[in-house]
């Protein structure tokens, strides 16, 4: 579905739109009561492992769309399987762009919002769900329940993955921006400094007198770390934009540059290229590869699919046992921790874990949400790690994850369920509310056949 704005196609647009969720309804009235719910997606960005099924999914066909953009009001009807690639492009031609969007194209507006998605503009703007000021959600009851600030199922929505239902539609607010994108690196070598930088630019929203409009950072190695100063622009003082969607990588770039120059367009997918910098497992970043390997396959979904097949046929676990290495553990996490305890969790990153580069990225959020309770206008800090380490056999116990999830919770912090999670559940009540998740999903889903929070995140059912 395209973007509309005004006229009939708008009327069809939405006519389309009930369609589709009309097609929802009747799937899930074939599902035989007590059989798994799931969602018959295309793309997943989930690296948790789920319970092999072979139940039919929901059929989200025609849900995968931008409804309407109102220019006027800067706000968007978006159907709740839009990926981000798809909204921003119908955005964009508007000069506005999403409050906040998430770095992966194939991410869905449906999916960061009942999971949780941050970037760059996340300390000014707070989590996607921050921008949403009206929602269609699909419940276990078999319902379409219209759902506003203030609700109960609203506020509660937010990082419960689906245990509440699906969003089939979003109405959610825009930005105006600009064609450019101006970024400054700054370099520290010390993690203190480093969070007493973040704390000031998030409070300040500027930096040396310029206005900081997105905030990230890596941390490369110990003593060495980067915040990544992003300021939308219209001027460009005749410098040529930077292409990293070629044989340049744009992490690399962070290192090299003091000073650089992306489109808007560029900035927001300036991640997904290389899926951060975790492309470089299957050679991407060879420049003999890299020249042969095309530029549409260079891209977040791309890498997921072979990760998949990895993880199918045991490819790096099988090279691994033939080279005598140790089995491995994968250590794929987004966990939050507030700005103060920084320097604390990266030093014992270091020590315990040794994975690096690590992407930091700040946010505050705007009001204290049930299922991830963070203190509002509190500035914390994402630290996010994708890979694997050596432990050898208790590598399936995931000892590494579990020191992790200790840790944070010690410092304070949260730690997102989009992957593993080891946590009893006295801890993940704790953590997550659990109690009024529970009660909430008692009430829009009576007969309880929607897999609850837990279950999904941690007994992976």
């Amino acid at each position: 579905m395209t973007d509309v704005t005004t006229g009939p196609t708008q009327s069809t647009a939405w006519r389309q739109h009930e369609e589709a969720v009309a097609r929802l309804r009747a799937s899930y009235a074939a599902i035989p009561p007590g059989a798994p719910v799931r969602l018959a997606k295309r793309t997943t960005n989930l690296f948790r492992a789920r319970a092999a099924s072979t139940a039919p999914g929901l059929d989200v066909s025609g849900l995968d769309g931008v409804i309407e953009v109102d220019a006027a009001a800067q706000t968007a009807d978006v159907q709740g399987m839009c990926t981000y690639e798809d909204l921003v492009d119908a955005t964009l031609p508007h000069g506005l762009m999403p409050y906040v969007v998430p770095q992966l194209r194939t991410i869905t507006l449906g999916g960061a919002v009942t999971g949780l998605g941050i970037e760059s503009t996340s300390f000014r703007n707070g989590l996607p769900h921050e921008s949403v000021v009206e929602m269609d959600v699909f419940t276990g009851a078999g319902e379409v329940v219209t759902t506003k600030p203030g609700d109960d199922l609203f506020e509660t929505f937010p990082n419960s993955y689906g245990s509440l239902g699906y969003a089939t539609r979003l109405r959610i607010r825009l930005e105006k921006v600009p064609s450019f994108v101006q970024l400054r690196h700054l370099r520290f070598d010390d993690p203190a400094e480093l969070a007493k930088a973040i704390a000031e630019i998030a409070t300040a929203r500027e930096h040396d007198g310029t206005r900081v409009d997105g905030l990230d950072g890596v941390a490369f190695a110990p003593g060495e770390y980067y915040l990544t100063l992003a300021t939308w622009t219209d001027a460009t003082a005749g410098e040529t934009p930077s292409d990293y969607t070629g044989q340049q990588v744009y992490y690399r770039s962070v290192q090299q540059r003091t000073t650089d120059l992306l489109t808007i367009y560029d900035y927001l997918w300036r991640w997904d290229t290389d899926w951060f910098w975790c492309s470089g497992a299957f050679g991407a970043q060879h420049p003999l590869v890299r020249r042969l390997w095309p530029r549409r396959l260079r891209r977040s979904d791309v890498y997921m699919k072979l990760l998949g097949l990895d993880r199918r046929f045991d490819i790096a676990d099988r090279l691994d046992r033939r080279a005598g290495r140790p089995l491995r553990e994968r250590v794929v996490q987004d966990i939050e921790v507030p700005v103060e305890a920084l320097p604390a969790f990266l030093d014992w990153f270091d020590d315990e874990v040794g994975m690096r580069p690590v992407w930091l990225c700040p946010l505050a959020a705007r009001q204290k949400w049930p299922t991830y309770p963070l203190e509002p206008d509190q500035v914390y800090v994402n630290a996010g790690f994708w890979g694997t380490v050596h432990v050898g056999p208790d590598a399936v116990n995931g000892p590494k994850n579990r020191a992790i999830e200790a840790k944070v919770h010690e410092l304070g912090g949260h730690k997102s369920l989009y992957s593993e999670a080891f946590y009893d559940p006295e801890t993940f009540d704790e953590l997550y509310d659990g109690p009024h998740l529970a009660a909430v999903k008692a009430k829009y889903d009576p007969d309880d056949r929607l897999t609850s929070l837990y279950d999904k995140a941690v007994k992976k059912r």
